[in-house]
Parts: C-alpha cells; structure tokens; sequence
C-alpha cells in the first residue's frame, strides 16, 4: 500500500512541486532567555532583561545541551544566518545585540562539548585512519536499527518531525566552510556538497527530496513547522554545526563534522528506508534513504580522504580540530538518539510538550 499525501501548504509549494521555503514562523518561547531573545527579534533592540535572563540561565542550566531555552534561543539566533524568520527584519542578523547574546550562549556550549566530547589519544596516524576508527567502532544507540524492526508509524512520524529542522536546510551548515578552505579540500567538499544540492537540478536537492517523504507520512514540509515539539537535545545538533560552520576558528571541526556525518550516513539510511517500506511506503517516499545509501558510501572516501586529509595535509595544526569535530558529531547524535529510544521504549513520545 501508499500511504496518502497530504494537503501541501497554499503557500509551500511552486508549480513544479518543489517547496519554496520561507522565513519560518517565530515559535513560542520557553523560557526567560528565549523570551528576550524574540523580543529583540520583534522590536529590533534588546530589553532591560536579556543580561539578566542570560546570566541566570548559563550559571542556572543542568545540561546547556540539552536546555530548552538556551537550545531554542541559540537556534533562532543562528535562523537570521539562513532563511530568516517570519517578521523579523533582516538587518538584525548583524544587529550587535543579537550577537553578544549569541556569544555568551556559544561560549558555554562549546565549553560543555569539549569538556564531555570523549577525543581519541592522539597518534601518528593519518587523520582518514583515526576517522575510520572511530565512525567504525561507534558503540552509539542504533535509531536507526529501532526504525527498521520496531516502529510504528506515529514513531516514524515523530522522527520525520524531529529530523525537519536539519533536513529542511540539509548541507547549508557544512557549506560555510567552502570559503574558509583551499586545495583539496575545498574541491572535496565542493564535491560533496554538489551532490548535497542536487547536481544544479532542484528536483535532486535532498531536502526537496524529503519533502516527499513528509508529505507521504503526512506532514506539514514548511520549514519550522514542528519546531515547537523539537526538544533541545535535538537542536542541539544542528546549533553545533552552526557554531562550528560560522566561526573560521573553528574549521577544522566542521570538516571533521562533516566527514564523520558523511561516513556514518549510508547504513542508518538504508535501515531507516526499510522500516519505511515494512510500514506501507513507496518507493517514491523512500527515496531520500535511498538516495544517501549510495550518495555517502561514496561520500564517506572522499570526506575522509581528501576533504579531512587535505585539509591536515595544508594546515597540520588543525588536526585535533577534525577529530574533535568528528568525535562531537557522533556524541550529540548518539545522545539525541538515547532520547528518542528512551522515550518510545518508555512507550511514550519523543516529542516536546509545551
């Protein structure tokens, strides 16, 4: 069987089917932090309380990782850096205000990923063989293994909603990193990306492509639409790729962000596009799996080769910096993963509640 299509949006869509995506809608704040935040946003100054909101929160927060406010609030910071958010005027995304608070969100989570990031010994190794080790032996919860034998269809559901926030601007984080870099490793990951984007053909970009399976599960594919059910250990995960993309400094870890990414990406597709297929999917909906089971196989030499290698290869210092970032991809992956496994095991959704 097909499970039915849904309804796309009145305003989601172009002639040709592809999704034209739009400033995404401002979602409600869930703390005190947040809530200065979008009040900055709306009104385009920063209100009397976003130091003291900010000050309580990071000296206040359990796990910055996994925080709700400080998550959400960084990730709608970083939003002004791609496509915008609804009513807020573009010019803020250089507005000093908005990026002192950014910073000071920053500056803790970085600290916290580097203070429980577990980084292998370093070694003599070139850097393509301790990437190899170390997406190789990954020992993290398999998602993906769950999907393919156990889910049921509200489970797949969630994961498509959780998956939207990434996915819907799939490779955008990565691509900071092309001006940043020379030789070859620019060209490797220009290689990457290409594919990423579908090879100058629209239909072919993957986020275009997983549109079709939302639509398919029946889900709303504008982007931001579910991000109000997004717990912050999953935005977690795409503010890291943020934070490494938009700061040069940092270069070296979203290469080796993306080449883990890469390298660890063809199995979990192919297990998630059969849990698809054992719930009623086409073919049609499952083609973004697909498409990333052949994609990274290829990917993944490329990534840790000549993208990692090269990029080591010309500036040797950087090398801690690939494996960190490596390392960091498959920790916060693996611990939005634990979350979601623990909840359906729990029997209960992974979803956020307000």
């Amino acid at each position: 069987m097909t499970i039915a299509d849904a309804p796309a949006s009145p305003d989601a869509s172009s002639s040709d089917g592809i999704v034209q995506q739009r400033p995404m809608r401002m979602p409600r704040p869930r703390g005190p932090v947040s809530e200065s935040v979008f009040e900055l946003l709306v009104r385009g100054t920063a209100p009397a309380d976003l130091d003291e909101a900010l000050d309580a929160a990071l000296a206040g927060t359990a796990d910055i990782v996994a925080d709700d406010d400080l998550q959400l609030a960084l990730f709608c910071l970083y939003e002004l850096h791609y496509g915008g958010i609804e009513g807020v005027d573009d010019a803020l995304e250089w507005n000093p205000d908005a990026l002192a608070a950014r910073a000071r969100i920053e500056v803790a989570f970085e600290r916290a990923l580097r203070e429980r990031v577990a980084v292998p010994d370093r070694d003599d190794r070139p850097v393509a063989d301790v990437l190899f080790e170390l997406t190789g032996k990954d020992g993290g919860p398999s998602l993906s293994r769950y999907v393919a034998r156990t889910a049921t269809l509200e489970q797949v559901r969630e994961l498509l909603m959780l998956r939207t926030m990434y996915t819907l601007k799939e490779a955008d984080p990565h691509s900071w990193a092309v001006p940043r870099l020379s030789g070859r490793s620019k060209a490797a990951l220009v290689e990457i990306q290409s594919d990423e984007y579908g090879g100058g053909r629209p239909q072919r970009v993957h986020s275009a492509i997983f549109v079709r399976t939302l639509r398919a599960a029946g889900l709303d594919p504008a982007y931001g639409a579910y991000l109000d059910v997004v717990p912050g250990i999953i935005l977690a995960s795409t503010n890291m790729m943020s934070l490494f993309g938009l700061h040069r400094r940092l270069r070296g870890a979203i290469v080796g962000h993306l080449a883990a990414f890469e390298m660890t990406s063809s199995i979990p597709s192919r297990l998630v596009g059969n849990g698809l297929r054992r719930l009623g999917f086409d073919d049609d909906a499952t083609w973004y799996f697909d498409e990333h089971v052949e994609a990274d196989a290829v990917h993944e030499q490329i990534a840790a080769r000549d993208m990692a290698g090269g990029l080591v290869a010309a500036e040797p210092r950087l090398r801690d910096e690939v494996v960190f970032g490596a390392a960091a991809c498959l920790a916060v992956d693996g611990w939005g993963a634990q979350h979601i496994l623990d909840a359906w095991e729990a029997g209960r959704s992974s979803l956020r509640t307000a």
